[in-house]
């Protein structure tokens, strides 16, 4: 597309930009960015007199299509709600499975009919309760930035909210793999009590990264242009 001796293709010279300043789902992002670029071709092409589009339409393509300052916040209010979304459904649908593995742990009782120490119980169970809350404000996100965002505008807080949610529940799950591996050197059925706080701890791990990158991208939002 670029003529020689013209420099850098105006085009993927500003994909690159946009691609530099834009945060959120790896796969969202890669979508949004191709989408971009596709239009930015087609456009190049109308505005070239050939068939392929030159330097000159390429870089007046560019031009009226804005510059990064001009369209990134749009782009990434979308990438946002985007990475909200992906962050409440993991966290919607990890905890319900840690619960159970929680619950499993604490009450199966095996050949030797031992259970984790009460103390431990106890923790858990309230651990659990945060965790069970955290999993339905996510459900209920999920629901107004999907089908009810169609009706109902999307408050500008509610990423922030869901990143905060995400915190806790990883909290949560880091306070109970601490506690469910203590209960693994305590209790004598310590394999399930080992094998629940080591899932846990994965768990935790992917929702803090998520919650961190839903943080992230919910800061860039406010910030506005």
């Amino acid at each position: 597309m670029t003529a020689p001796g013209a420099g850098a293709d105006p085009i993927d010279a500003h994909i690159a930009d946009l691609t530099a300043a834009l945060h959120g789902p790896v796969r969202a992002k890669s979508r949004m960015v191709t989408e971009l670029r596709e239009g930015l071709i087609d456009a190049a092409r109308d505005l070239s007199s050939g068939r392929e589009p030159d330097h000159h339409a390429a870089r007046q393509a560019v031009r009226e299509f804005g510059t990064v300052a001009e369209i990134v916040p749009s782009f990434q209010r979308e990438l946002t709600i985007a990475q909200a979304r992906h962050t409440a459904r993991r966290v919607m649908l990890i905890v319900p499975l840690l619960l159970v593995c929680w619950y499993m742990a604490q009450t199966w009782d095996g050949s030797t009919g031992h259970r984790p120490p009460g103390p431990i119980q106890l923790l858990v169970a309230h651990l659990g309760g945060v965790a069970a809350s955290a999993s339905f404000l996510a459900a209920a996100a999920l629901a107004a930035t999907g089908a009810l965002a169609r009706r109902l505008p999307t408050p500008d807080q509610l990423p922030i909210m869901v990143a905060w949610t995400g915190t806790t529940a990883a909290a949560a799950l880091a306070i109970s793999a601490i506690a469910l591996t203590l209960a693994s050197v305590l209790a004598t059925n310590w394999p399930l009590s080992l094998l629940a706080g080591l899932v846990t701890i994965v768990f935790h791990a992917k929702i803090a990264a998520s919650a961190r990158a839903c943080r992230e991208c919910a800061s860039l939002s406010l910030a506005g242009p």
